[in-house]
């Protein structure tokens, strides 16, 4: 049977892990974005040198697992530092993965933003450039806002994969929620019960963002 008397006594640590998560994905996220919008931009661009580097760095990141870019990218950085600045430079777990969702997520985020931009009359373009604005005050002042309007259920539902994908910090021995669980639970020797019970806490977490998109979709919609 069943025990999780031990899971009060352990909040503490579960909650340090919880805001590791969380200050992982909220930064991920905004770095993701800010990333993923110079990305879009690239793609929707007329040079072609730059759409094809653009397509080919989404490609890529979709290409391939994103366990495989966290353990790539805490093994790669510390040496390109090295290799750059010519000394050791030490680089905790957290920054590694940091990077790694950010570069990772960008590829997801450009996608989204492609799409909310292109989604965009042309006319607007048209008619601004009609003003006298050039290109990046056009995509500053009058696309992207109304772009990103569009999008924000999509960014948001994004956002919630990535509070999901946190969990594979263990690979690199980060404390997020899920591991502190999974230790405490070793700790007393109730390990299935911490396992449930952090299972439960995502559940409600990303079904309750789940539902908040929906309703902000719909109203956005309207």
């Amino acid at each position: 049977m069943m025990d999780f008397s031990g899971i009060i006594p352990s909040l503490p640590g579960l909650w340090n892990g919880m805001l590791m998560t969380l200050q992982l994905m909220v930064l991920g996220v905004i770095g993701g974005i800010v990333l993923g919008t110079i990305l879009a931009l690239c793609r929707l661009s007329s040079n072609k040198l730059l759409s094809n580097l653009a397509g080919a760095y989404v490609n890529y990141f979709r290409s391939i697992p994103l366990l495989l870019v966290i353990t790539w990218f805490y093994l790669a950085v510390p040496f390109i530092l090295r290799w750059i600045t010519g000394e050791d430079t030490p680089v905790g777990a957290f920054t590694s993965c940091l990077i790694a969702f950010m570069m990772f997520e960008a590829a997801y985020f450009c996608e989204i933003v492609r799409a909310g931009v292109q989604s965009i009359s042309k006319g607007q373009m048209g008619a601004a450039q009609a003003l006298g604005m050039n290109y990046g005050q056009t995509m500053r002042l009058i696309i992207l806002p109304q772009a990103f309007r569009k999008m924000t259920p999509l960014l948001l539902q994004q956002s919630i994969i990535l509070f999901q994908d946190t969990s594979l910090v263990y690979a690199v021995g980060l404390v997020d929620f899920l591991n502190s669980a999974r230790a405490s639970g070793d700790i007393i020797g109730r390990s299935n019960e911490f396992l449930v019970f952090a299972g439960f806490v995502y559940f409600v977490i990303s079904f309750s963002a789940s539902f908040l998109v929906k309703r902000l979709q719909k109203r956005l919609t309207v």
